[in-house]
């Protein structure tokens, strides 16, 4: 892989790892509601999970949509549905006082596996290993999966940070309640590019 390569593949990770989606919006909401400590465990099993699913993904899976293309709808259905159901979750988080007794952040696991339905995840995944590894070589497929792993992190740390801070305008419940329905909302509006592809 080229320099110029190299630096483009960065610019690609840094942009889809820090722009709006589901793990970010997710991160933000769960700043607020549980703070940055609580949230790390869901902030490693997105850096790390996605990371694995680069490596999977480049490593042949995506073989499996184009001969299988029912897995791909298949796919699409469960990532909306368990979508919808985690925008309802923050819809109803618990109070930030109250979370230690009636709200629990997305744990590490819980993270790491949902970057498998997540559809902005798997854009960023096939993208990145068509364009910047286009041979399919293991070090190829490698330096993808480790830039997106060096880049990711702290870019979706980012907006943990945000929500955590949003925590001291949020310690009125009302305003609670609003910006976790405007972030259920907006986590349902990122799935406008699944359901009506241009």
């Amino acid at each position: 892989m080229t320099y110029d390569i190299l630096m483009a593949l960065i610019v690609f990770a840094f942009v889809t790892s820090i722009t709006p989606g589901p793990n970010n919006l997710m991160l933000m909401a769960s700043g607020a509601n549980f703070g940055f400590r609580r949230s790390i465990p869901h902030m490693l099993g997105i850096g790390l999970g996605f990371t694995v699913m680069v490596l999977l993904v480049g490593a042949g899976l995506v073989q499996v949509f184009y001969r299988y293309p029912i897995s791909h709808t298949a796919l699409k259905i469960v990532s909306v549905v368990y979508l919808l159901y985690l925008a309802w979750k923050i819809a109803h988080a618990a109070p930030a006082k109250g979370a230690e007794a009636s709200g629990v952040p997305m744990t590490f696991l819980q993270a790491a596996a949902f970057q498998w339905v997540n559809p902005k995840a798997w854009a960023m995944a096939l993208t990145a290993t068509t364009a910047y590894a286009p041979n399919q070589t293991l070090y190829a497929i490698l330096l993808v999966a480790l830039v997106f792993g060096a880049v990711n992190l702290p870019s979706v740390s980012t907006w943990t940070v945000l929500g955590q801070q949003m925590a001291r305008v949020l310690t009125n419940p009302r305003r609670l309640v609003a910006f976790n329905w405007t972030m259920a909302a907006l986590l349902i509006a990122s799935l406008y590019p699944v359901l009506w592809p241009h």
